[in-house]
């Protein structure tokens, strides 16, 4: 897989751009990475498609620009040639995955069906876009593709949005959504880029969904553990659960037979998707200790600690 498409995967976002006015390109790009999603596909239907990519890619260097709604070999070379890093069509053109391949460009082309999947596969590809998503059955459809394309992954756009994309992100096929609703071309053309960022940082906080999980406190043995768990459990109608390492009052409290990782304890937090929590936060400069890292039989990461303690708390993200 592509740089450009770990970060694709990485991210799980692919803002859909429909941009008349090149000269909003940079500030569109600007507001885009500073909402944390700092990837465009910016769609070939205007005039003005080839500038505002060109723009974009001279001027915001750390943005990674595509250009969608390519039908021809000629317009995936114009924009290219403007700097665009991937290929999005909306059906599946084999002249354009040819060249595209042959000049190591990544490309998504449109699939609706089992068909429009086999001809991707006899054309070398892994990863399609699955177009329209909402009325070619949705997550219905894409789990019915998971068994016999058990290994093509997808992404899907059309009719996805804020309400509904956890439910793509969700299955395992899925790359990445895409979708207009984190930059709406009412916003770009009336030039609201800080409403922009914002919707990009919303869209972002839903799909990694972080919620408390528990607190994890250190305790001198277990016994001091179990005192303290049966505490917690009189206080707040608890029950008691005891593991190896610590007992639990609920899921609230872990009360460690000893000392774990963290001074004074650890605090966990829950996630709709581990591998994208991780890559969030090292886009912001947090490292992970990944001796602590465990992963399920199938190589999903599960658990990982952060390097740094929070008040004296080691933080490790977990898997909802």
């Amino acid at each position: 897989m592509s740089s450009n498409m770990d970060l694709i995967r990485n991210i799980g976002l692919v803002p859909v751009i429909v941009i008349e006015d090149s000269n909003k390109a940079v500030p569109l790009a600007k507001a885009l990475c500073k909402g944390g999603i700092p990837i465009a596909e910016v769609t070939f239907r205007t005039a003005a498609a080839k500038d505002a990519i060109q723009a974009m890619a001279e001027n915001v260097p750390e943005i990674l620009v595509g250009a969608g709604t390519i039908h021809s070999v000629e317009q995936a070379k114009t924009a290219v040639a403007a700097g665009a890093k991937f290929i999005v069509s909306a059906g599946i053109n084999a002249d354009v995955v040819r060249w595209c391949n042959d000049n190591s460009i990544d490309v998504f082309p449109g699939c609706a069906c089992p068909s429009d999947i086999e001809t991707a596969i006899s054309l070398g590809l892994k990863t399609v876009k699955f177009f329209p998503a909402e009325s070619y059955g949705g997550v219905k459809t894409l789990k019915a593709f998971s068994g016999p394309y058990y290994d093509i992954k997808f992404m899907p756009t059309g009719g996805i949005n804020e309400n509904n994309v956890n439910d793509y992100l969700a299955l395992d096929g899925v790359l990445a959504c895409g979708g207009a609703w984190m930059a709406p071309q009412a916003l770009i053309e009336a030039g609201e880029f800080d409403k922009i960022a914002v919707l990009c940082q919303t869209a972002l906080a839903k799909t990694l969904g972080f919620e408390l999980g528990h607190i994890g406190i250190n305790t001198q043995d277990d016994i001091g553990a179990e005192k303290a768990a049966n505490a917690f459990a009189s206080l707040f109608s608890l029950p008691v659960m005891e593991s190896p390492g610590s007992y639990f009052a609920g899921t609230m409290v872990e009360i460690m037979k000893g000392k774990f990782l963290g001074t004074m304890g650890h605090i966990a937090v829950l996630t709709n998707n581990t591998e994208r929590a991780v890559a969030y936060f090292k886009s912001r400069g947090i490292a992970f200790d990944q001796s602590t890292e465990n992963r399920s039989a199938n190589g999903k990461l599960n658990t990982i600690y952060m390097k740094d303690e929070i008040g004296g708390f080691a933080i490790h993200l977990k898997q909802k």
